[in-house]
Parts: C-alpha cells; sequence; structure tokens
C-alpha cells in the first residue's frame, strides 16, 4: 500500500471513529439530563405531604377540595382524567413540587 492510499485509509477511520464518538457522547449526556430530570420529578413528589395509607394531600384544581390521592407511577392522582386542563396543571405542579397541598 502506498503512502498515500494508506494516509487516506488513516483518516477515514480516525474521522468515522471521532464521529461515532461524538455520538455516543451526545446520547449519553441526554441520557443523564433525562435521568436528572427525572429524579427531580420523583423528589419533588416524595417531599409532598401524605397520610398514614400513603396518600398525597393535595389540593384539587378542578373541584377545589382537598384530597388525599394515591399518585401513579408517573405521578398522577388517582382522580386523573387525562386532557382535563385542570388535571393536566395539577400533573404539571405536582412533577415541579408547586402544587397546593394541606
Amino acid at each position: 500500500m502506498s503512502d498515500r492510499r494508506l494516509t487516506r485509509f488513516l483518516r477515514s477511520k480516525l474521522q468515522a471513529a471521532g464521529e461515532q464518538y461524538e455520538q455516543a457522547r451526545g446520547s449519553t449526556d441526554r441520557q443523564l439530563e433525562e435521568a436528572q430530570q427525572a429524579y427531580e420529578v420523583a423528589k419533588n413528589a416524595r417531599q409532598l405531604p401524605s397520610d398514614g395509607k400513603g396518600r398525597t394531600q393535595i389540593v384539587c384544581r378542578r373541584y377545589a377540595e382537598r384530597r388525599a390521592a394515591m399518585l401513579d407511577d408517573q405521578y398522577r392522582p388517582a382522580c386523573y382524567e387525562a386532557d382535563h386542563p385542570d388535571c393536566e396543571g395539577c400533573v404539571e405542579d405536582i412533577r415541579a413540587g408547586r402544587i397546593e397541598t394541606w
């Protein structure tokens, strides 16, 4: 193999390796950011007051009343209704740790 061909071959292999490294690094950064966000949401939900049965004590936005509700694995209360604006806002507030409690 000539020196020029060898140089081109090595350069193309190094460039491909560099591109693979950047893709892996970007993927790892995204996964780390997602894990940090999930941790913050879980921490916020765990800090909410609860009763002796493990139900979170929140003030329902939809009916403006105190409720003790179990949260599912996505931190939605048992009374949650999909696509209802008050329920969606409630879940956002639970995840952010800013829901009104009692």
